[in-house]
Formats: C-alpha cells, sequence, structure tokens
C-alpha cells in the first residue's frame, strides 16, 4: 500500500478572550435558557484556513449535530440545524460593525 498526502488544513489556536465568544456565550444563554457548552476539539477546520489568510480575525466555531462526519454513515440532527440558525441570526445582530 502506498499513500499520499495532499491538501493543507492549517489549525488555529481558539481565542478564550474573544469578543465574539462572549457575544455568542450571552446569546446562548438568553436563547435556550441555559448556559452554553464551550470546548475546543478537532472541528472548524475552515477557522484555520480563514486564520491563515486574515491573522487576528475575531472567530468561533460552532454549528449543529452531526454524527458519522466525512464518512457514508454521515448524518446531521435536523432540531439542532435549525436552533443553530437562529443562534448565528442572533449572534450577528450584536457583532459590531467594523
Amino acid at each position: 500500500m502506498t499513500t499520499k498526502l495532499s491538501g493543507h488544513y492549517p489549525g488555529w489556536q481558539p481565542n478564550a478572550n474573544s469578543a465574539v465568544l462572549e457575544i455568542a456565550k450571552a446569546k446562548y444563554s438568553e436563547l435556550f435558557n441555559h448556559e452554553p457548552r464551550v470546548v475546543a476539539c478537532h472541528a472548524g477546520l475552515e477557522c484555520g484556513l480563514l486564520g491563515e489568510r486574515y491573522p487576528g480575525l475575531d472567530m468561533i466555531s460552532f454549528g449543529p449535530n452531526i454524527r458519522g462526519a466525512h464518512s457514508p454513515d454521515e448524518r446531521v440532527e435536523i432540531k439542532s440545524v435549525q436552533k443553530f440558525w437562529k443562534f448565528l441570526l442572533e449572534i450577528l445582530k450584536e457583532i459590531p460593525k467594523a
């Protein structure tokens, strides 16, 4: 067997002091009546790509519940898509204009 590596997804270091994160945490609590669970995990690869091109960009990664990602068994929980769409719209209302 031989392998070939291709493509590049740079990592990114989440910012625990992010203004966007604070807005998101407040909005989540307001919308869903409980504190969000904030974790760093193997996800948000797009943040690495964006951060590489826009150093210092304040960003977070979040999304719906996905099971079996990147496999033929990948599934998304529809109710969580609706929840996170509403969440995104509320976050965007609070982001300061530059």
